[in-house]
C-alpha cells in the first residue's frame, strides 16, 4: 500500500456498521473472522447488485490486516469492481473505521474476493453484462 492509499477508499461504500463487545477477542479486539465477515457481506451486496441476482462466495484471494478495530469503532466496507468474468465477479474489498471517540478515518483491512453468479437451479451462470 502507498501513502496515498492510505489517505482515500477504493471503490463504493458498501457497509457501515458498528464494532460490538460480542464481537471480541479476550483481549477485548475484535476479532479477525468477524472483520472478514463484514468484508464478505459488503463484498456480497455489492456483487449481487452487479450480477443481476444470486451469488456466492467462491474465493478469499488476499487479506491484509494493517490495525486492529476496537469496540465503538464505526466500521466501513467499500467495495471496487476489478474484473468480471463469464460467471465470476472479482472485488477489492477496503474495511476503514472511524475511531470512535477521535472521530479519526483509518484503513485497517483489505482483501480480494471472488464472487460467482448463481442461476435458479443453483448453477454458475453467465454474469448479466458480462464484459471484460
Amino acid at each position: 500500500m502507498t501513502a496515498s492509499d492510505e489517505n482515500s477508499q477504493r471503490g463504493e461504500l458498501v457497509l457501515r456498521t458498528l464494532a460490538m463487545p460480542a464481537d471480541t477477542n479476550p483481549d477485548g479486539d475484535i476479532f479477525g473472522g468477524w472483520l472478514l465477515g463484514q468484508m464478505d457481506i459488503a463484498g456480497g451486496m455489492a456483487a449481487r447488485r452487479r450480477a443481476g441476482g444470486r451469488v456466492a462466495t467462491v474465493a478469499v484471494d488476499s487479506m491484509v490486516f494493517h490495525r486492529p478495530v476496537f469496540v465503538g469503532d464505526v466500521l466501513c466496507c467499500y467495495a471496487d469492481l476489478v474484473k468480471v468474468g463469464r460467471t465470476s465477479l472479482s472485488f477489492h474489498i477496503q474495511a476503514w473505521v472511524l475511531r470512535e471517540g477521535s472521530g479519526e478515518r483509518e484503513i485497517v483491512t483489505e482483501g480480494m474476493f471472488t464472487f460467482v453468479a448463481i442461476g435458479p437451479d443453483r448453477k454458475p451462470r453467465l454474469v448479466d453484462g458480462e464484459a471484460s
